[in-house]
């Protein structure tokens, strides 16, 4: 979940509900097509022709901006002015109700984050996407194609929307010396008891098992979001020891951005955008990738399986992901633009280097926020994984 640069919105923030299994430092992760995971047979659109008037789409706020809520802030008007495909906007505030609404049949594609796409994939709810359809997927980052939160086998659901990383935040003021690793809000004897913050949310349970994975290699986990009941428990036991030293946890960003600048939050995860809006508010606070790796998100423009204007619905996603638009929508947001030549486009021209939208090696430790299933995402067969109903509970179980 992410925010505007400018016009940060909750909505968008609540991005985190995504989910990822991008490479772990050193490439732990498995390559797409390891997982064993056989979607419903769908075929994929052979030809894109003339748009049927419009398109419904379910989206994060931020995502789909015409105008209404910034006049400034306009990337919809000349796609339809383009393609005579009038854009109709459901916004979702969570994941489940993104699958839920894509699940009516009436809608043509979403902004599906990671902790959703697979279900919709295994649901048979969307459709491979043909991406010959889509001319400016040429130009995406190769580090963000066919990953296993947005393909299967190999096989592309969709076109990446942009990504960005979980950070450690900390005030410069008080937490010393400045950290580097997560072991700073695990410490169950930590100085910054009650002033140390989480994300609220099932998927942070990965951020355990990306500290796990650094630092008790003898339980073997590959990918955070492949745990077996071994390491799930490992990684439950963590958060309830840490549950001792957090103060809140957080959800909406206005909220750790107003916690920080009072002190009442030291340290903790955070986003980038959140990291500058704090620093324009004068909030003494610095964040870092700790060593360990992260986890982050990478949303995924998908297309209905049953999708009423699949013509305009493809129309849309080389849009949205076309040079400027995506520049625009990426700057708007906070994140780093899924297209390479978007840096050419974006209004600040720093904008890609502090999304550190090239820096491969960056995300290289970046684990990308993915739907957790049974079927282990790290390969490994005759092992059954903990679901994200589990982590679900166990969540709830965490935090008492």
């Amino acid at each position: 979940m992410r925010p505007t640069g400018s016009a940060i919105t909750l909505a968008a923030l609540l991005l985190v509900t995504a989910c990822g299994g991008g490479p772990a430092p050193g490439g732990a992760s498995p390559a797409p097509g390891q997982t064993g995971f056989v979607p419903p047979k769908i075929d994929a659109l052979q030809s894109v022709g003339t748009g049927e008037g419009e398109v419904n789409l379910v989206a994060w706020a931020g995502y789909v901006e015409d105008g209404s809520t910034d006049p400034k802030v306009d990337w919809v008007t000349p796609f339809e002015q383009a393609t005579g495909c009038q854009v109709n906007t459901k916004i979702a505030g969570t994941s489940d109700e993104m699958v839920t609404l894509m699940r009516t049949g009436e809608y043509d594609a979403v902004s599906a984050s990671g902790d959703a796409s697979l279900r919709l994939i295994a649901a048979g709810t969307v459709a491979p996407v043909n991406t010959s359809l889509i001319p400016n997927y040429t130009d995406v980052f190769d580090g963000l194609k066919t990953k296993p939160w947005n393909s299967v086998n190999g096989v592309a659901y969709g076109v990446p929307h942009g990504r960005g990383a979980n950070l450690l935040m900390w005030r410069t003021d008080t937490v010393k010396p400045a950290p580097d690793s997560w072991s700073v809000v695990f410490d169950p004897a930590s100085p910054y008891k009650g002033k140390v913050t989480a994300y609220d949310s099932p998927i942070y349970i990965a951020d355990a098992a990306v500290y796990l994975m650094a630092t008790k290699p003898d339980l073997g986990i590959k990918n955070p979001y492949a745990l077996d009941d071994k390491q799930f428990q490992a990684a439950v036991d963590l958060l309830k020891q840490q549950k001792q030293v957090i103060g809140e946890y957080w959800s909406d960003y206005t909220k750790e951005i107003q916690a920080f600048k009072s002190g009442d939050s030291v340290v903790g995860t955070t986003w980038q955008v959140i990291v500058n809006v704090a620093k324009s508010e004068k909030a003494p606070v610095e964040a870092v990738l700790p060593k360990e790796g992260a986890t982050g998100w990478s949303d995924t423009w998908m297309v209905a399986a049953k999708a009423a204007h699949p013509n305009c619905a493809y129309k849309w996603l080389d849009h949205i992901i076309s040079p400027k638009a995506n520049a625009q929508v990426a700057e708007y947001f906070g994140e780093a633009p899924a297209n390479a030549k978007s840096c050419e486009e974006t209004a600040d021209a720093r904008h890609c280097d502090t999304f550190h939208a090239t820096d491969e090696a960056y995300f290289s430790k970046v684990h990308y926020w993915t739907t957790p299933i049974a079927q282990c995402l790290d390969g490994r067969a005759g092992v059954t994984c903990k679901d994200y109903s589990e982590w679900t509970r166990a969540w709830t179980e965490i935090k008492g």
